[in-house]
């Protein structure tokens, strides 16, 4: 690809190694820090929160340090701006990704013990589709046209977002893969322990927890089609999208774990990332060619900055009426879930 400062030919040594270190550290998580299943607690939650975010930054600087060697001042810092810009971009983004996954858990009811399991692999699947749309976004984002596109796809996505209403309906049995999931298997009404599959009395099912899995997965992508684009908004080089997108998602499971119960307060969020969905996509259809290709990283930058704290300060200068912890969620004024479906639709009980 040429015209990017880390064209693949050369550099692909580079994805290999930062992918390879992704899995490794994925799978030493698992296998070491959470073997055991047990509910994630607000302190070990900001640990891994800063942990996550503490890396990022160390590559941020990492990345900046090579850039000034390679490619001179002016390249380093736009090269470090931009990964910046990306990473809070996908972070930001991500937010509205949790609402859903709070959704989706009160839904199934999955248990608390169980939830970072099926987050662990739900960021596996996020990890592989992210890395599927930087391909085709770099490939696509070679013609001008397919930039414009996109920028008028992300605008519009925006607008819908903010004038859209509040209540959301949640539906995961008329989901393509959990309806095909289900056609499959016969699925078990009781969790087990941290398995997605039980052998009971020679037949396979399928645990409430993968049906779980597949929803969160199947939403995931449909998040990574407006995300991918907007931070190909910020930066047009395919590197910096792929791993400010991985840094970012890989802080979003114990982000999750952080802010879950402190969601209901943000309920402006909602407009702020709208917002940050029509200036990026404004940068990229229009402000790029105004600023003679390229309209600068550190304003844009500020912009998002801006716009996250303000609508979260908004929030909790004007906050809603208290909710009860234990209220359903379909009177919460962010998102509302559909009457609860016992999992016995389509679900058998299984005899141990």
């Amino acid at each position: 690809m040429t015209g990017h400062l880390f064209p693949f030919l050369y550099y692909w040594w580079f994805y290999a190694a930062f992918t390879g270190f992704v899995v490794a550290f994925l799978v030493f998580d698992l296998g070491v820090f959470h073997r055991k299943a047990h509910a994630i607690g607000f302190r070990e939650a900001s640990a891994w929160t800063a942990i996550w975010a503490a890396l990022a930054l160390l590559f941020c600087v990492g990345l900046y340090k090579y850039g000034l060697w390679k490619f001179g001042a002016t390249a380093g810092k736009q090269i470090g701006v931009e990964f910046l810009a990306g990473y809070i971009v996908e972070w930001s983004l991500s937010l509205d990704n949790m609402f859903v996954f709070v959704l989706v858990f009160r839904y199934f009811g999955t248990p608390a013990l169980l939830q970072h399991r099926i987050l662990f692999f739900g960021i596996l699947g996020a990890l592989t589709s992210r890395g599927v749309f930087v391909v085709l976004g770099a490939k696509l984002l070679q013609y001008g046209w397919v930039v414009i596109l996109f920028g008028i796809f992300l605008m519009f996505t925006g607008i819908r977002m903010m004038f859209s209403g509040e209540h959301q309906v949640l539906k995961p049995e008329q989901n393509l893969l959990v309806r095909g999931l289900r056609r499959m298997f016969p699925v078990a009404t009781e969790y087990e322990e941290r398995r997605f599959f039980l052998w009971r009395s020679g037949k396979l099912y399928a645990t409430p927890i993968l049906l779980t899995l597949v929803f969160i997965e199947a939403t995931d992508v449909l998040f990574a089609v407006d995300s991918v684009p907007a931070t190909f908004a910020i930066t047009r080089e395919p590197l910096v999208v792929y791993t400010s997108n991985m840094f970012a998602i890989l802080g979003l499971r114990a982000m999750y774990f952080l802010l879950a119960g402190a969601l209901a307060r943000f309920h402006l969020l909602r407009y702020g990332l709208a917002l940050i969905l029509i200036c990026v996509g404004l940068k990229m259809s229009w402000l790029n060619t105004v600023w003679q290709g390229h309209f600068p990283s550190a304003i844009s930058l500020c912009v998002i900055v801006g716009i996250l704290a303000v609508s979260i300060a908004l929030s909790l200068a004007f906050p809603v009426s208290r909710i009860p912890r234990d209220l359903p969620i379909s009177q919460s004024p962010l998102r509302a879930a559909p009457p609860r479906l016992p999992l016995s639709a389509g679900c058998v009980h299984v005899k141990r």
